[in-house]
């Protein structure tokens, strides 16, 4: 079995040192196999937000935590105009990390990141043809058996912002992305932005996108809130299924809500009644 903590949206510069502290304790009390962060270390991409940013995955690190991540569009400077489209991701790159596609192979999983911030958009994402080659060609020398994880800031799918069911965008390029997740059968894809978790059938969403599991998570850290307190995601990956944990900050810790189980059959993943041992069982 493997863990994944999913973090997102930490946006240093615009965060709570509490609950930076209370995630650095349930992450080290998860003991995940690999911490995701889908993207937006900081609130505006100045020097000293992501020289925070840095410190904070130091600190998961020297605790012995894997760490994956992309960056998101707070990521890439806003009024710096120069930097905005000449360097964008300069200050990412020298702080986070230098790769903007990572991949991790896990036990049963493998998870690719990819970045979707563009400088020529203030909010929205999107991928190439370029980087969809690349997810089929990452995930086609992956075993069958495996599950495949995808990992970006930006939704592929238009969700909802808020209370009132308004949608955001969707990824640019969709239709793009839609053909390579099912191309090479990405089972999870991992995203941010919008700062609500929720989780959902890719095909609930678009009809012709199958069977794929869409997990968004909240802001962990972040003062930024739309209707919803910061919280993350624990994933525990099986074979054949999958259990999902939110964890959400109630103002003075983090508590567990009820985790969510997935199966997955010849039509993807779709959720199951979970054993009565593993709901009572802490995360």
């Amino acid at each position: 079995m493997a863990r994944l903590v999913h973090l997102s949206d930490l946006h240093f510069g615009a965060h709570d040192p509490q609950i930076v502290s209370a995630v650095e304790q349930e992450v080290d009390r998860a003991r995940p196999d690999l911490v995701v962060v889908s993207g937006d270390f900081t609130q505006r991409a100045k020097t000293e937000q992501f020289q925070e940013a840095c410190r904070f995955l130091a600190r998961l690190r020297d605790a012995g935590h894997e760490v994956l991540a992309v960056p998101g569009n707070h990521d890439v400077p806003l009024y710096d105009v120069l930097r905005r489209f000449l360097s964008p991701l300069t200050r990412y790159r020298k702080y986070v990390d230098e790769t903007l596609c990572p991949f991790h192979r896990l036990p049963g999983a493998a998870v690719l990141g990819l970045n979707t911030a563009r400088s020529f958009t203030i909010k929205d994402g999107r991928l190439n043809r370029e980087q969809t080659e690349f997810v089929c060609s990452e995930f086609g020398r992956v075993p069958e058996s495996d599950v495949r994880i995808l990992v970006t800031h930006h939704p592929l799918f238009a969700l909802p912002v808020d209370d009132t069911g308004l949608l955001g965008k969707p990824l640019g390029r969709q239709e793009l992305a839609l053909d390579a997740i099912q191309d090479v059968e990405v089972d999870l894809l991992l995203a941010g932005h919008n700062h609500r978790a929720s989780t959902h059938r890719a095909s609930d969403l678009v009809t012709r996108a199958g069977g794929t599991l869409v997990v968004q998570a909240g802001t962990a850290t972040s003062v930024r809130l739309r209707e919803e307190k910061q919280s993350f995601n624990v994933i525990d990956i099986a074979e054949g299924k999958m259990t999902l944990a939110l964890m959400r900050w109630t103002g003075e810790r983090f508590e567990t809500a009820v985790p969510t189980q997935f199966v997955r059959d010849a039509d993807g993943w779709s959720e199951a009644s979970l054993d009565a041992a593993e709901a009572d069982s802490p995360v």
